[in-house]
């Protein structure tokens, strides 16, 4: 059995007072729940990690840097992450490939520097919608695994989320016949490079516009072991059903 994820992303929202939705999860949290993670901004970290501590929700951040430590004003070590009391730390994130122009290189020795430091990264891949509308998903995709995932690559220690861009954040939604088709391929190119064990324990979630009223369906792919979510994780009214829906499949 492949663990279930639930993870929200709450990006560059939230300021302290937001800190009360964490007390509202916890207390929505279903029978048995999957596990549930939170990535609040960086300046919350330690304070997310004091409010949910024995509450059944894990921490993470949105991003690491690859290098340990030195001269990179403004970035953040995983090291400094983990001491937190943060476990996860999301890597590749379209936003940050986009914004700040991160390689699969750079994505790769993020996850190294994960590791390194005790924390589990999310490593994020997906295409734009130009590349979905001329047929080049899957060659995307493949080409961002090879490039993105380290080799030391584990089920305990990596867990992969496919995020169409064209559908982060716009209320579009893949089919259900498009998600379970990249889904699959995902785990194909695990199993051919990993192995079947490490290749079909390997968590995949699905992120873009996951929202309550969805959430259920798209969790019937067989290779959509959860969600990454953003805006919907914002608020424990709208995350609650997402976990719920996750714990019932």
């Amino acid at each position: 059995m492949r663990r279930k994820i639930a993870a929200g992303n709450w990006k560059m929202n939230g300021t302290g007072a937001a800190l009360s939705e964490l007390d509202a999860l916890a207390q929505a949290l279903p029978p048995n729940p999957p596990s549930v993670v939170i990535c609040p901004p960086a300046p919350l970290l330690y304070r997310a990690c004091e409010v949910v501590a024995g509450k059944g929700i894990d921490i993470g951040a949105q991003d690491c840097h690859m290098q340990s430590s030195g001269a990179h004003t403004g970035d953040i070590s995983a090291a400094m992450i983990a001491d937190t009391g943060a476990i996860y730390t999301i890597v590749g994130h379209s936003e940050r490939r986009a914004a700040h122009e991160e390689t699969n290189a750079m994505v790769r020795d993020k996850a190294k520097a994960a590791w390194a430091a005790g924390l589990t990264p999310i490593l994020c891949i997906g295409e734009a919608l130009e590349d979905r509308e001329a047929d080049n998903t899957l060659n995307i995709i493949g080409g961002q695994l090879a490039g993105s995932l380290p080799s030391d690559v584990s089920a305990e220690n990596t867990v992969i989320a496919y995020e169409p861009i064209w559908a982060i954040g716009t209320g579009k939604v893949p089919t259900l016949a498009q998600i379970i088709e990249v889904h699959d391929f995902i785990r194909e190119r695990l199993i051919a490079r990993f192995g079947q064990d490490i290749g079909n324990a390997i968590p995949l979630l699905y992120g873009g516009s996951v929202k309550p009223d969805n959430a259920a369906t798209i969790f019937k792919a067989e290779n959509v072991d959860g969600a990454l979510v953003g805006g919907a994780s914002l608020k424990a009214g709208d995350f609650a059903p997402i976990i719920a829906a996750l714990a019932a499949c």
